[in-house]
């Protein structure tokens, strides 16, 4: 999660209007003045994607379908930020998940999303805490696809870590130049191969 402190910033810039392309959404499901779950995302403009942040459930309503719902109710947050931004369609979803996690499995299997065959590391999110390693995984929209183009990635790389988590120097950080690194001399990049997944 984003430090308070960068979320209020965050909200700062929104209200002042300066933000151009991109667009921060947080949904609340409650029931009776109870919260029940809540999920957050950034929408990117100039690589047209929507990027899940979180989706966070109570225990007593995990395996409800809510889950699944607040992440469809954020896909259509993103896909009118697209519209509204960028004046077409979304590309794709994008997430960060662990590799164990069977929510991965169901997107690789039934949403055709690309678990990215690559060392992906989540950036720090405090001052003392450690880069995260996770799978990136890439759920195209508007055209089926197997693999994504290097540049491209590398492009969404940076994008992330710049604007969605803020690392003013992306750069200077071993984590991002370790995944940069491990692109080279790599023109696609495909699936990774997860522990017994299911066939599509």
């Amino acid at each position: 999660m984003l430090p308070m402190r960068e979320w209020r910033l965050t909200m700062r810039e929104r209200a002042a209007g300066l933000w151009t392309d991109l667009a921060w959404h947080l949904l609340v499901a409650e029931r009776g003045g109870k919260v029940l779950g809540a999920a957050s995302g950034s929408y990117l403009g100039n690589v047209n994607v929507g990027i899940i942040g979180y989706i966070a459930l109570r225990p007593d309503v995990r395996s409800s379908g809510l889950g699944p719902r607040l992440r469809r109710h954020l896909r259509r947050s993103f896909e009118q930020s697209a519209r509204r931004i960028a004046g077409k369609p979304l590309d794709a979803i994008v997430g960060e998940v662990r590799a164990d996690n069977p929510w991965l499995r169901h997107l690789v299997r039934r949403e055709n999303a690309i678990a990215l065959d690559f060392p992906y590391h989540q950036a720090s999110l405090g001052r003392k805490k450690k880069d995260v390693a996770l799978v990136l995984y890439y759920q195209p929209l508007r055209e089926q696809r197997a693999s994504l183009p290097t540049a491209e990635l590398r492009r969404l790389l940076y994008t992330m870590w710049r604007r969605m988590y803020r690392v003013a120097r992306p750069l200077s950080k071993p984590a991002f130049r370790k995944m940069l690194n491990s692109l080279r001399g790599r023109r696609r990049i495909g699936q990774i191969k997860l522990p017994a997944l299911p066939p599509r």
